[in-house]
């Protein structure tokens, strides 16, 4: 970031001009945005390969987003634990700095990959194009990113996912979907996670459940807890419901479980 004005960051910024900041402090805004504008660019051609790649694959392709602390992690844990063997997972972990979480995913059972991104806050295409390289992905159902936990720069990054799952904790304020409306705009589904913390919190879940909806009225919203497994089943028949799309034919496997039970009328 520019120190001066700290209007962008250094591999976006230009400095083409002098500090004298007595004499007036310029800086070249058009030039910066024509840079980022390229970047984005680049990004989405690259994104446009994954897509390819994992359509060719017939993956089902979620980009997990949220802040820091939001059971992004716990959640794919639990999911990972209810639905496999029965579907074939892979899962890339996003984070600045530690494995922790890959380890944590690593103890399902499924392929995981560590991607750390330093100083970035956001796993980007080329990142996700490299990073899905160990996978056999002509036999892998679902592909899960796990995004670095930022509610800004990736809701303008495309991974080449099917959906955005956004994830907000009830321990983070429901007025989160209109201090970050990019984010929830960009999302596809909201899992408002911890619900068996509201008898302890003042969040009010229909005014959240109506703030994400004026951000984006199409907005797919579960209401789970990744620690006691309420809501989780709708969650699951969403996410295979998905899945069998992709490939009608694994869908059919263990039809004995109870995920594979669940009745419409509880979704």
């Amino acid at each position: 970031m520019c120190t001066d004005c700290g209007c962008s960051s250094p591999e976006h910024h230009s400095h083409d001009h002098e500090h004298p900041h007595g004499e007036g402090h310029s800086h070249d805004h058009p030039k910066t945005l024509r840079i980022e504008e390229d970047l984005l660019a680049k990004n989405n051609r690259l994104a446009a390969d994954n897509r390819a790649r994992f359509a060719a694959n017939r993956l089902l392709v979620l980009n997990l987003v949220s802040s820091p602390g939001s059971g992004k992690t716990s959640l794919l844990e639990r999911t990972l634990s209810d639905l496999q063997p029965a579907w074939s997972f892979a899962v890339l972990e996003g984070d600045q700095q530690t494995s922790n979480d890959a380890e944590r995913i690593g103890a399902t059972g499924a392929p995981v990959k560590q991607i750390n991104t330093g100083a970035g806050c956001h796993l980007d295409a080329h990142m996700v194009g490299h990073g899905v390289e160990p996978f056999d992905l002509e036999k892998t159902d679902i592909l899960l990113i796990e995004n670095v936990g930022n509610l800004v720069c990736p809701a303008s990054f495309d991974l080449g996912e099917d959906h955005k799952v956004a994830v907000l904790s009830v321990t983070e304020g429901e007025d989160k979907p209109l201090k970050y409306p990019q984010m929830f705009r960009a999302a596809n589904v909201l899992l408002i996670n911890k619900i068996d913390l509201l008898p302890y919190l003042d969040f009010d879940l229909e005014k959240c459940r109506g703030f994400a909806r004026r951000v984006n009225p199409e907005l797919r919203i579960f209401e789970v807890s990744c620690k006691t497994g309420e809501g989780m089943a709708a969650w699951y028949a969403w996410l295979e419901e998905g899945a069998r799309r992709k490939k009608p034919e694994r869908g059919k496997r263990d039809a004995g479980r109870e995920s594979q039970s669940i009745s419409i009328s509880k979704i």
